[in-house]
């Protein structure tokens, strides 16, 4: 099997390196946006210690001077088997990358790279869900090879920077990739 690949670099167009490597507990401010993000404080620290178990694994995408441009969650493992079950089938989320880097190869880059770890791992599938207004994101992902499988309500919370709970409700497609096009997985009812 192949060695599994925690980090790389892609090169911008304009020959800048970014690098792709696994989050540190130092990277969750940058992983804020300027604040933009800064609700989501108590889940990237949540996330995070959950990778250090091994059920999340979390990537940024960094430039040469430190700041963070991008990321990408990988749930491998959830009490929800038809969104990761830990052997074959993962899920991919808080997958984001600065506007100013976007329409470079990068976002696409990322999708490989992560999908290349889950090869490398034995997982076979990999699910997201995608806004129904992201048409962007929608059509990187088709772009890809991901299909929409059918509509996912989007409702969820979480508890802000300041210990609120907050509700959520982003109508979402579930798409799916089989990584293995010989592989049988499909996709099971909720």
């Amino acid at each position: 099997m192949n060695q599994v690949q925690l980090e790389t670099i892609f090169r911008m167009p304009d020959g800048l390196n970014i690098r792709i490597r696994p989050a540190r507990v130092n990277d969750l401010p940058g992983m804020e946006w300027d604040g933009e993000y800064a609700h989501f404080r108590k889940l990237y620290r949540q996330h995070f210690q959950n990778s250090r178990t091994g059920y999340t694994r979390i990537w940024v995408a960094e430039t040469e001077a430190g700041e963070i441009i991008g990321q990408v969650f990988l749930l491998l493992y959830s009490r929800q088997n038809e969104l990761a079950d830990g052997l074959h089938r993962a899920y991919m989320f808080s997958f984001r990358v600065k506007p100013d880097f976007r329409n470079h190869g990068l976002g696409g880059f990322m999708i490989e790279f992560v999908e290349n770890y889950l090869l490398t791992r034995g997982f076979d599938t990999v699910r997201l869900n995608v806004g129904r207004d992201n048409e962007q994101a929608r059509h990187l992902y088709e772009k890809h090879g991901y299909k929409v499988v059918g509509p996912e309500e989007g409702r969820w919370r979480y508890e802000d920077q300041f210990g609120r709970w907050q509700h959520v409700h982003e109508p979402a497609w579930r798409m799916i990739k089989n990584l293995k096009p010989n592989s049988s997985e499909t996709e099971g009812s909720d």
